[in-house]
């Protein structure tokens, strides 16, 4: 199981890596991507912020639900933290299992959990400004740090 916070950038080929497994007839592998647009306005650049200790906790939390959940053989979860730019990838996640349906399913609970549960905050950054948004506090689960609100 590879489990990681990290600001270096994070790889889909690490991650496939990570779970592959001679059991697995299916690796499932998701990026979460930079993207220049966000409700109508341009983006200019992200910037992600986390309590790394605790975000890995439940990363790995959330990787052995799904383990047992979709009868997984791995799965790796990577997360990037600090300022990127468009077409970065802030998200990896990499599940691994006998099956194509299971890896499907497997990797989007994987992804909403992780948006769900894991305390990681994101910014985003326009040409006239900029905002705090998504992660748990979006979801009612905890604020972000006063350091972090606008």
């Amino acid at each position: 199981m590879l489990i990681r916070v990290t600001e270096a950038p994070i790889s889909a080929d690490e991650a496939a890596q990570a779970v592959a497994s001679p059991a697995a007839g299916a690796i499932n592998v998701f990026l979460g991507v930079v993207r220049n647009t966000n409700l109508g306005r341009a983006v200019s650049h992200l910037v992600y912020d986390a309590y790394p200790s605790m975000a890995e906790k439940e990363m790995r939390a959330i990787a052995e639900e799904a383990k047992a959940r979709f009868g997984l053989e791995d799965c790796a979860i990577l997360h990037r933290t600090g300022r990127l730019e468009i077409g970065e990838t802030s998200l990896v996640v990499a599940v691994s299992c006998g099956h194509r349906r299971e890896s499907y399913e497997a990797g989007l609970w994987v992804v909403n959990e992780v948006k769900k549960r894991v305390p990681v905050w994101k910014k985003e950054v326009w040409e006239d400004g900029e905002e705090w948004i998504e992660g748990p506090e979006s979801l009612g689960m905890q604020q972000a740090p006063a350091s972090m609100q606008r």
